[in-house]
């Protein structure tokens, strides 16, 4: 069964790679959806697939690169979308 998960992450997490890093480990598990910057200085990451891969994503995401420092993970179902790919925005 698919589901899908929209996180907000915030902290140090603009300019330092958190994008590629985020998109490297979705595709490791499998995962489709995006990484987006967004105009205040926090990350949105979108986030579809199997459950069991999602919660490990938003356990790294807690965590992010070396360079990142996470000080915060918002986290809420989204409606389930059919997306080819994981992709940087």
């Amino acid at each position: 069964m698919s589901a899908c998960r929209r996180f907000l992450v915030s902290g140090r997490v603009q300019g330092v790679a958190y994008r590629a890093w985020t998109q490297q480990h979705a595709k490791e598990l499998r995962l489709t959806g995006w990484a987006a910057n967004l105009p205040d200085g926090r990350v949105e990451v979108f986030a579809c697939g199997e459950p069991d891969a999602i919660e490990r994503l938003s356990s790294l995401l807690h965590q992010g690169p070396p360079a990142a420092r996470v000080t915060a993970v918002e986290e809420q179902a989204a409606e389930p979308m059919t997306i080819p790919r994981f992709a940087i925005r």
